[in-house]
């Protein structure tokens, strides 16, 4: 009886970590740049309900702040630098980020479809 037990608790761990192998190849990976205190594209589009990473690379010399509040990020980008954001699954909508440090220039939107 152990062993059908055991048989069921592997099947179960087996078929979790299928479904998280599913969600993973799901998730929308995005990429936008900053140059000259502007966002490149302005607009990124993803699909609704799936999780999104994105990179964000500062062409700029000079740091630059990655910030949304409905996205619920704030990031530093050191000049030339890069970073990984990690955004969870939104419903369909426009969501607004900015440069915190050149918020005149610096604006784009995230449109969930």
């Amino acid at each position: 009886m152990m062993k059908f037990g055991a048989k069921l608790v592997g099947g179960a761990f087996l078929g979790a970590a299928l479904l998280a192998g599913s969600a993973l190849a799901e998730d929308a990976s995005l990429s936008l740049s900053i140059k000259d205190h502007r966002f490149s594209p302005a607009e990124i589009r993803a699909p609704a309900n799936t999780a999104i990473t994105l990179t964000v690379k500062n062409l700029d010399k000079t740091p630059e702040e990655f910030e949304s509040k409905p996205l619920r990020v704030e990031k530093v980008i050191a000049g030339g630098g890069e970073t990984t954001v990690h955004i969870h699954p939104l419903s369909p909508g426009k969501y607004r980020f900015f440069g915190d440090y050149h918020e005149a220039t610096a604006e784009g939107f995230l449109i969930v479809e």
